[in-house]
């Protein structure tokens, strides 16, 4: 390992709920720092304007404390290298993409939107061998581009690639990895309303924040040879690369971890009462070993052994099992205290603040005081067995695999909804049952006993709002595939 300062980071897009693969990267980055005395550091990756949000965010940095991934420097704390938000350091960056235009290394762009479609579509149609810009405006003279912009045209700034020859990337887990660099096309560096793209804002940020080792999702590895072009083009050295296998599905073709086909948001974990230094632990699983054919360790004893080099990391792509988190928080669980125990239960969700939001549901439906749990019960719970409920779950003259696909359609519609808030909830059923032809009747049954397993309960929107999000998706994507397997 090179013998300088060890600075890593974190770098996430608050474009939605804060994701298990964000926390097991930040967990060996962490590691990582802390194991070489060096600093972590969070950064937002906010240039993304359409969808950054500051709930987001904010929810990005509440689960990185649940588990107890503490940084050094980043938005909320400020440090040496700020700002930490990619959203506040926009002359930075437009800053260097004229330096690269300067040096001869990028190029103004004024290709239309229109005139890109147009291109992708022609090379679909002819199936080309290689898909991308085509480099149209690469040519054009220094004195016509200026000339150009000068005009008001509107323009992109782009990075000219080798066209030839290949990129040899040397992975700190990998080894050498060559990649041919007529797999790549000229990267847009900056967007025509002067926000920069990724890949600009990423190596700028990562050089000027002193980041000495990148450690990052393997899925990144095509997008190396452009940040070690950026490198290049700058004069600067580049940082030390190390690409972690990207978490998998325990399905027969280990995909890639979607939410699809496990919860990938870590308040889901949280609210289903996961001990965050269980959650700790197995992230620690993926792909690391701690030794001695021990499973269970604190995050201090992974510090105490952590190193990442050729060989330390398994690389065939670790499974997101989750029954073996539940075998691995029932661990955690046993070892504490019938006090630890119930401190533990009234931080979850048995507590004064959770009572008084599903006080409102129930008030009005109960006599005695022995109703109030069984009315609600499922609030507390967590994956439901549709079988005993299958009748209920279909409505009349409709098919299993037809209403399974109904929900998982429904789905799509409530993950892109900002808030999920009872009259959101209300508008966005009932615009998808307008334009589905579904009745509001049929989809809302469907939907009520796909969250409770039961055919009454208090009204539906107020109880998905105090379920939360993660908990309906969860249940929802489970009713969806008992449908779409339903015979009776």
């Amino acid at each position: 390992m090179s013998q300088k300062e060890v600075r890593v980071r974190i770098a996430p897009s608050p474009t939605g709920d804060p994701h298990v693969g964000t926390a097991y990267v930040a967990l060996f980055n962490y590691a990582f720092a802390r194991r070489h005395g060096g600093k972590f550091i969070l950064r937002i990756e906010d240039t993304d304007r359409a969808r950054s949000t500051t709930a987001s965010e904010e929810a990005i940095i509440r689960a990185l404390r649940w588990l107890g991934l503490d940084w050094d420097e980043g938005p909320d704390k400020g440090g040496p290298h700020g700002p930490y938000r990619q959203s506040e350091r926009g002359t930075i960056y437009r800053e260097h993409a004229e330096m690269l235009i300067e040096r001869g290394h990028a190029y103004r762009c004024f290709c239309t939107p229109e005139r890109l479609a147009e291109l992708r579509g022609e090379q679909q149609k002819a199936k080309a061998s290689k898909m991308g810009y085509d480099g149209k405006c690469r040519s054009l003279s220094p004195e016509e581009a200026d000339e150009r912009g000068r005009g008001g045209e509107s323009f992109t700034v782009r990075l000219k690639m080798p066209q030839e020859g290949e990129t040899v990337l040397l992975d700190g887990l990998r080894g050498e990895i060559r990649i041919p660099n007529e797999q790549s096309d000229d990267q847009v560096l900056l967007k025509s309303d002067g926000m920069p793209t990724y890949h600009l804002a990423n190596v700028v940020d990562d050089h000027l924040m002193g980041i000495s080792h990148v450690i990052r999702a393997e899925e990144w590895i095509s997008s190396a040879p452009k940040h070690l072009r950026l490198y290049e083009a700058f004069g600067w050295e580049p940082a030390t690369f190390l690409h972690l296998p990207l978490l998998r599905n325990n399905d027969k073709n280990k995909s890639k971890i979607s939410k699809r086909r496990n919860p990938v948001s870590l308040d889901y974990y949280r609210d289903t009462g996961i001990i965050p230094e269980a959650m700790v632990n197995f992230l620690a699983l993926m792909g690391w070993s701690y030794g001695e054919d021990q499973e269970k360790f604190s995050l201090e004893q992974m510090v105490e052994r952590f190193d990442l080099k050729e060989g330390s990391v398994s690389l065939s792509g670790p499974v997101f099992d989750l029954d073996k988190l539940s075998w691995l928080n029932g661990l955690y669980m046993r070892e504490l205290s019938d006090e630890g125990l119930v401190d533990a239960l009234m931080g979850w969700r048995v507590n004064r603040d959770y009572l008084l939001r599903l006080a409102p549901l129930v008030r009005d439906r109960i006599q005695r005081f022995d109703e109030f749990l069984p009315l609600i019960s499922y609030c507390f719970s967590g994956d439901i067995d549709y079988t005993p409920v299958a009748a209920l779950l279909l409505p009349k003259k409709r098919k299993g695999g037809e209403t399974g696909k109904m929900l998982e359609r429904l789905l799509d519609k409530l993950d892109a909804m900002p808030a999920f808030e009872v009259s959101a909830m209300e508008e966005t059923f009932r615009l998808f049952c307008e334009g589905e032809e579904w009745s509001t009747r049929e989809v809302f049954m469907t939907v009520r006993v796909g969250l409770t397993g039961r055919k009454a309960s208090p009204g539906l929107f107020e109880t998905m709002e105090v379920i939360g999000r993660e908990l309906t998706r969860r249940r929802l994507r489970l009713a969806a595939n008992f449908l779409k397997q339903y015979k009776g």
